[in-house]
């Protein structure tokens, strides 16, 4: 762990140097992280940026179809090299705070019943919130800044961009083109490792990053959904309010039932406004992706930051069962343990408790990613994988299985069609949240809506 002033300064620097979201065009650190994040010379081999994994055009995330449609999981800079778990978006995650327990909500005067349909009470059960990556170990203990920590890890991982420390990357960002731009930033005397302590360079490289992916060239807020909560809010309307009505004959020129006639015209069609009705009530998916407003009453970033175990089973096309056992020792009996096996790393007493009851408790838990941009792609036909390990390969596929996980019976090795007559037990059958999900009750219209409308918060 870095030093705490190092962590205070490098936190006041940050708070300076990123802008209000909104801004017309990027400031001189965002285009720093931009150029930063893109170059593709930050790899060993080179030819592995961020973007490799972390692309636009498909919301942020694996931009392969053919590799989200099996493994689902991007190869490192050495190609025949992969990680565990398919990439998450690298958007609008800025505002996870530090890894910590608490009851998740970041409004700052609201109880733990704050998002949409959650039945919670004011009181709720304390659960650890923040942090970045699908098992939350960039806590943002050391630097003050999940984000930047994220950032920090691929360059060094063997399995990703494969440098060989934190020097190897600094004198490579030291010759790139945008070295000046580095100075212009952080200051004349920035950027010298070849005579400098790395450390302090190496956050500043992914405190620029940090910046960029907090920016509004990565968080446009501009989907459809945003242009309807916008409108609903200027007119005095509440999203969370929206009540379904009858699907039944409801979705054309007749009334819709619900209170969903006042929502009409606000920039979702009828079948959305359906589906995010049911999004907020009986598909219970606002409980995890809250629609709360976010930081300055912007939209909402349908995520809760917390962690959850859904049940989801093991991708048996996972390639990281494959990798040599330097790098996984266990083969093909590796186990994703999420949050719980990296907390069964911490030392008891650093940074937040690491107590074996807390271990127990959060043994298969995954981060809640954000639903923004869940089905951008860039032409109809391309795959997208959903879930930590990139189980499911559509959006129906996963409502499908939220619907139905406890309603099918168990695969068996005999036989059996997933999805259809069964589904695979859970990786990781401790903690599978049942009181949520498994059993919706959702008719496939139903299901179609939710679809729908989720396919609304793809940015233009």
């Amino acid at each position: 762990m870095r030093n705490v002033c190092g962590v205070m300064l490098a936190a006041m620097i940050f708070a300076l140097a990123v802008p209000v979201r909104g801004a017309e065009a990027l400031s001189p650190i965002e285009r720093l992280g931009r150029a930063i994040f893109f170059d593709t010379n930050l790899s060993r081999p080179a030819g592995q940026s961020c973007a490799a994994c972390h692309a636009p055009e498909v919301g942020w995330t694996g931009p392969d179809s053919a590799i989200n449609a099996a493994g689902a999981v991007m190869p490192g800079a050495i190609s025949t090299r992969f990680g565990n778990r398919k990439p998450p978006s690298s958007a609008y995650a800025g505002e996870s705070p530090i890894l910590h327990v608490g009851c998740g909500c970041l409004m700052p005067n609201c109880g733990c019943s704050c998002a949409c349909g959650d039945g919670m009470s004011d009181t709720c059960p304390p659960a650890l919130v923040g942090g970045m990556f699908w098992d939350g170990r960039a806590t943002g203990w050391m630097i003050g800044d999940p984000l930047a920590e994220q950032a920090m890890a691929p360059f060094l991982n063997p399995l990703e961009q494969n440098n060989p420390n934190e020097r190897f990357v600094c004198l490579s960002v030291s010759n790139a083109s945008y070295a000046d731009l580095f100075r212009e930033v952080w200051g004349p005397d920035s950027l010298d490792p070849a005579t400098r302590d790395v450390g302090p360079i190496y956050e500043l490289i992914a405190l620029s990053i940090a910046a960029y992916e907090r920016s509004p060239e990565v968080n446009p807020f501009s989907s459809r959904f945003d242009t309807f909560w916008r409108n609903a809010v200027a007119n005095g309307l509440d999203v969370c309010a929206i009540t379904p009505g009858n699907m039944g004959g409801g979705m054309g020129g007749g009334g819709m039932g619900g209170n969903m006639e006042a929502y009409r015209g606000l920039g979702l069609s009828d079948m959305e406004l359906m589906g995010l009705a049911l999004f907020n009530t009986k598909g219970n998916c606002s409980v995890c992706h809250w629609l709360t407003p976010g930081p300055g009453n912007s939209p909402p970033l349908f995520t809760d930051f917390r962690y959850h175990n859904l049940g989801v089973p093991r991708n048996p096309e996972n390639p990281f069962y494959d990798m040599p056992r330097v790098f996984n020792p266990d083969g093909d009996e590796w186990v994703d343990l999420g949050l719980g096996g990296f907390l069964a790393t911490i030392p008891d007493g650093i940074g937040a408790p690491g107590s074996s009851e807390l271990v127990i408790e959060n043994l298969g838990k995954h981060k809640t990613p954000t639903l923004r941009n869940v089905d951008k792609r860039p032409y109809a036909e391309f795959v997208k994988a959903y879930g930590h390990n990139g189980y499911f390969k559509s959006l129906m596929s996963i409502v499908h299985f939220y619907n139905t996980r406890d309603i099918l019976p168990v695969c068996t090795d005999g036989g059996g069609i997933p999805g259809v007559d069964c589904w695979p037990p859970p990786e990781v059958p401790l903690n599978v949240n049942t009181d949520l999900l498994g059993n919706l009750g959702l008719t496939e219209p139903q299901g179609m809506a939710i679809i729908m409308f989720m396919k609304a918060l793809t940015d233009a």
